[in-house]
C-alpha cells in the first residue's frame, strides 16, 4: 500500500490520523491483515509528521482531534490485545499448556 501523502499543518495531520485509526478499527473487525498492515505503515508516516509538533506549538483548536486520536489509538490498543490474548488461550488449550488447574 502506498504511504498516503504527508498532510499541511496539526489539523490535517490530526485528522488524516482519525481516518487511519477508524480503517485500522474497520480493519481489527474484519481480521484484515493487509488492512492492519497499511494502517500501520500510515500511522507511521503520520507519527513523522506530528513529530514536530509540541504542546506549546499545537493551536488550541487542534487540542480536541488530537485527544480524539489518543483515546481512538487506545481503543485500537485494546482490542489488538484482546484478540492477541484470545488467540495465545485458544493455542494454550491446543498444547495443553494453559495455566488453569488440572488435577491429575
Amino acid at each position: 500500500m502506498k504511504p498516503a501523502p504527508r498532510p499541511n499543518g496539526p489539523e490535517a495531520a490530526l485528522r488524516q490520523m482519525i481516518a487511519v485509526l477508524h480503517k485500522e478499527r474497520q480493519a481489527l473487525a474484519d481480521l484484515d491483515l493487509n488492512g492492519l498492515v497499511g494502517s500501520a505503515e500510515e500511522k507511521q508516516s503520520l507519527c513523522s509528521a506530528l513529530d514536530r509538533i509540541t504542546p506549546a506549538t499545537l493551536p488550541e483548536e487542534c487540542r480536541s482531534l488530537a485527544e480524539s486520536a489518543r483515546q481512538m489509538n487506545e481503543v485500537n490498543r485494546r482490542i489488538r490485545n484482546l484478540l492477541a490474548a484470545n488467540v495465545a488461550m485458544r493455542l494454550e488449550m491446543i498444547g495443553g499448556t494453559s495455566g488453569l488447574y488440572r488435577p491429575r
